[in-house]
């Protein structure tokens, strides 16, 4: 694709990718794109984060993640690796705070659901830490070896156990579910699960659609007709608790619409939640938020914890994962 052309689709695509006001909030018709239209590689241009940072600077934040994490995972190894189901990377990191009644900040990580782990994302934890809060994050099998249908059910599966057994490790407050990337999706897809009490999705994708065909993300994920239209929250009823919806402002504007339009899709069912615009950041360095306490991204899990304490129209989360 051409400089040009690049740039008038990359333009209108804040526009075009996700219709808002056409999903129905019921879990109705799809909303109206455009997708069709366009080339494979314009698909894949659209949603390439990597790309669009240059993979140099990706590998190099990653790597900077990877190795504070370590630093970190150095000094509490007490709770790390606890296998939740039968799996390589089925496993919970857990990070209690003194107090077991504190909140605890659990964060499902991304790659576009076929690459990286928990491990590598254990720094993003520092922010809620220094502010008393407990932190846990868990690991999913990666595409190809897992479809995005194993991937939601090992993710919701995680979240039964730490019901179950977070509280003889420490952990039995109230659980903040966030997510980066395809973790944004998976946290916004499994909002509803009775455990968590509120959410903040980043840098999601909401609509699986136009990833269906695009060959940097479906090679791998392999997405079928079923799962476009089952796991989409986009096309789903959204469960009624606080979701806070965060997107870097200098990241692909395919990327700020899907955050956009997804907020928008819930506000029509006046569904509780921020929508956050992180200044001067894209879709990786946007994550750096949660390692300093008194960042944007930080301040606004500490928020929802906050605004959950006289709820009048959220359930309490139950504690042992069982369905209400």
């Amino acid at each position: 694709m051409n400089t040009l052309h690049r740039r008038t689709f990359m333009t209108a695509a804040a526009t075009t990718v996700i219709a808002p006001g056409v999903a129905h909030p019921e879990g109705g018709p799809p909303p109206t794109t455009r997708w069709a239209t366009l080339s494979l590689a314009e698909r894949d241009a659209a949603f390439n984060n990597t790309l669009q940072v240059g993979p140099d600077i990706a590998r190099k934040i990653t790597e900077e993640w990877t190795a504070a994490s370590a630093a970190l995972r150095a000094q509490r190894p007490q709770h790390l690796a606890l296998p939740y189901a039968p799996g390589e990377r089925t496993k919970w990191d857990l990070f209690p705070a003194s107090d077991p009644k504190a909140p605890c900040f659990v964060h499902v990580h991304g790659g576009y659901w076929q690459r990286n782990s928990r491990e590598t994302f254990s720094c993003l934890a520092e922010g809620v830490l220094a502010r008393g809060w407990s932190a846990a994050l868990p690991g999913y099998t990666l595409a190809p070896d897992a479809s995005l249908t194993q991937i939601t059910n090992e993710v919701k599966t995680a979240l039964d156990w730490l019901g179950a057994n977070g509280p003889a490790r420490g952990i039995a407050g109230p659980i903040f579910l966030t997510g980066w990337s395809a973790g944004g999706h998976l946290t916004a897809f499994l909002l509803g699960h009775p455990l968590v009490a509120a959410g903040l999705s980043i840098s999601g994708v909401f609509e699986l659609a136009p990833l269906r065909d695009s060959p940097s993300v479906n090679d791998k994920v392999k997405l079928t007709e079923v799962e476009v239209a089952t796991l989409s929250p986009m096309r789903l009823p959204s469960a009624n608790k606080p979701l806070n919806i965060a997107y870097g402002t200098l990241e692909l504007p395919g990327m700020i619409a899907t955050s956009r339009d997804y907020h928008a899709y819930r506000a029509q069912s006046h569904l509780p939640g921020a929508l956050i615009p992180i200044v001067r950041t894209d879709h990786y360095t946007i994550l750096n938020q949660f390692r300093a306490p008194d960042s944007v991204l930080t301040r606004s899990v500490l928020q929802l914890a906050e605004d959950i304490k006289t709820p009048a129209s959220v359930s309490q989360p139950q504690r042992d994962g069982s369905p209400k």
